[in-house]
């Protein structure tokens, strides 16, 4: 199939996501000559097994560089690499590559090739997968790997920002499968204290530490027959991981103070809003735990990246408000106001949209439209979310209400906006990218 255009990378269609394919040529170094393709949109390079492009370059890091296509071009990032990544000298962490563009990963040196075709991403039909709703081309292609997931035993690593709904999606994923009679348990890893979570994963025996009055289940015996979801697995303490990963390996636990070894039979879906790959990459999680959880790995979209769905998300989301709080839900939202949350950042993903209109509701509709469209506002404290995703909100809210008050002052013009912020022009894109404020180049 021929490409649309000569800038297509990702293209959103009626029917899903058609995305560029390119590929990797390795020039110089101890894998010279090896090339590798990216059907999927998306390519990882590093020395780890699991790698989409694996070099034996002992300088290159496990999970080195991630290159992806997305809109506007093919994406590369570094991902927390021990030695870095280099373009013409330069060392880069995320900039959009050009035709031919040669880059070092350690003793490495690669190529970058567009090809000329592009490939039809999975997509699912529907508009809905259990709790999740959305009918844009991200959110039906992430429709169809949570479908197939569903599907199989698989163990299943969701990401994405903080609110985009990942545990909805877990759910979704345990009522969808065949352990839908069984139990569906969370564990949360930040919110647990280290010192209490191996109890809280394995259970414990009476006496085993000191408040211990009575044996108790850990939340993978709760979770036997049906699915356990393991909530910012990031947050896991490294003397923890190993004995996880023995848990996902021999599918049997021992509580705490015991030496008693009982069989479980859990399906694992464990949820961050981190990246693992720089996590592994700073050593602060381990490889082959990543290796064992990411046998699926599922990204749920920022709703920024998808503000087509968020008619449909009012409705739905609307909906359920009303009938929890027994409200007159009609009429909905009016055409401005519908614009309006369409133009907003949305930091707080889904989450946040959902307290907006729960405000919105029991108001009367008298609740304004989101101030973050103008600026920062710290007048409202979301309690519904941890502090440190308060703070990840607040300074997301800040970085928008900045750029697009610097780039008013500039005219428009990046070059000149990226100057006065004192940051890099492809950053200062990246930014603009990241908030919905991108402009053409």
């Amino acid at each position: 199939m021929q490409a649309p255009g000569p800038t297509t990378e990702a293209l959103e269609t009626a029917d899903g996501l058609l995305v560029r394919v390119f590929s990797l040529v390795v020039m110089d170094g101890p894998d010279a000559g090896r090339r590798v393709s990216a059907a999927s949109g998306r390519l990882v390079v590093g020395t780890h097994e699991s790698a989409d492009l694996v070099l034996t370059d002992g300088a290159v890091s496990r999970f080195h560089a991630e290159l992806t296509a997305e809109d506007d071009g093919v994406r590369l990032r570094d991902l927390g690499s021990r030695n870095g990544t280099f373009l013409a000298g330069a060392r880069v962490r995320d900039l959009t590559l050009s035709q031919g563009a040669l880059f070092e990963l350690g003793r490495s040196r690669l190529r970058f090739e567009l090809e000329p075709v592009v490939r039809r991403s999975p997509s699912s039909s529907g508009t809905s997968f259990g709790k999740l709703v959305g009918g844009s081309a991200r959110m039906r292609h992430a429709f169809s790997l949570l479908e197939r997931a569903a599907g199989s035993d698989a163990t299943v690593l969701l990401n994405g920002e903080t609110g985009t709904g990942k545990e909805a999606a877990a759910h979704s994923i345990h009522a969808a499968s065949a352990r839908r009679a069984g139990p569906f348990v969370v564990v949360d890893c930040s919110s647990v204290p280290a010192a209490l979570f191996e109890a809280e994963l394995f259970g414990h025996e009476k006496g085993a530490f000191t408040g211990a009055h009575a044996a108790r289940e850990g939340a993978f015996e709760l979770a036997d027959g049906g699915t356990l979801l393991i909530d910012e697995i990031g947050d896991l303490a490294l003397e923890l991981q190993p004995k996880l990963l023995r848990v996902l390996e021999q599918r049997e636990v021992k509580r705490v103070g015991s030496q008693k070894l009982t069989p479980i039979d859990v399906r694992v879906v464990a949820a961050t809003h981190r990246d693992l790959r720089a996590e592994v990459n700073a050593r602060s999680f381990r490889a082959d735990l990543y290796y064992r959880l990411a046998v699926v790995e599922i990204v749920l979209p920022a709703l920024r990246e998808r503000s087509e769905d968020i008619p449909l998300l009012v409705h739905s989301l609307a909906a359920s408000i009303g009938e929890r709080l027994r409200l007159d839900t009609a009429p909905l939202a009016s055409p401005a106001l519908l614009q309006e949350l369409r133009r907003h950042a949305w930091p707080g993903n889904v989450r946040e949209l959902r307290n907006f209109l729960e405000r919105y509701l029991v108001l009367g509709g008298a609740e304004p439209a989101p101030v973050s469209i103008e600026g920062p506002a710290l007048g409202v404290i979301d309690t519904s979310m941890t502090i440190k995703e308060g703070r990840d909100a607040a300074i997301a809210m800040f970085e928008r209400a900045y750029l697009a008050a610097i780039l008013d002052r500039c005219a428009g013009n990046v070059t000149e906006a990226a100057r006065a912020a004192s940051v890099d022009r492809v950053h200062f894109y990246r930014l603009l990218w990241k908030h919905g404020l991108r402009r053409d180049r």
